[in-house]
């Protein structure tokens, strides 16, 4: 009747499909803004940082899939380029983004403090 449930997969497994999904959902942004290229004029550096950022996501698929910390430096370098210049040319879109920061905080903390939890000891 008491039969042990299987363990939980690791985080290790949660952070590869999440990286990689945030990494697909990147290059959708990236490749959307550039293709309304025609309609909104971008400035040359927004669509120089733009072009090199989706090809870095896009080859980050291959040569980062086996290393942490290069899908996550893609990730940065990749909301970098697609935020700074946007709030550089306009500070005020600096406070929505800061709000925009909470949450995020708030579930990076519960990621953490989940992923240092130890396994349910079996009775």
């Amino acid at each position: 009747m008491n039969t042990p449930t299987p363990a939980r997969g690791s985080w290790g497994r949660v952070e590869f499909y999440t990286s990689f999904f945030l990494l697909l959902v990147l290059a959708g942004v990236i490749a959307t803004r550039l293709g309304f290229d025609d309609v909104w004029h971008l400035p040359t550096l927004d669509l120089d940082l733009s072009m090199v950022a989706l090809a870095l996501v896009l080859a980050s698929f291959w040569f980062a899939r086996h290393s942490r910390r290069w899908r996550l430096a893609v990730i940065a370098f990749a909301s970098a380029t697609q935020l700074v210049p946007m709030v550089v040319r306009e500070p005020v879109l600096l406070l929505p983004l800061l709000g925009a920061l909470i949450p995020v905080v708030i579930l990076v903390g519960c990621l953490v403090a989940l992923s240092k939890k130890g396994p349910k000891p079996l009775l």
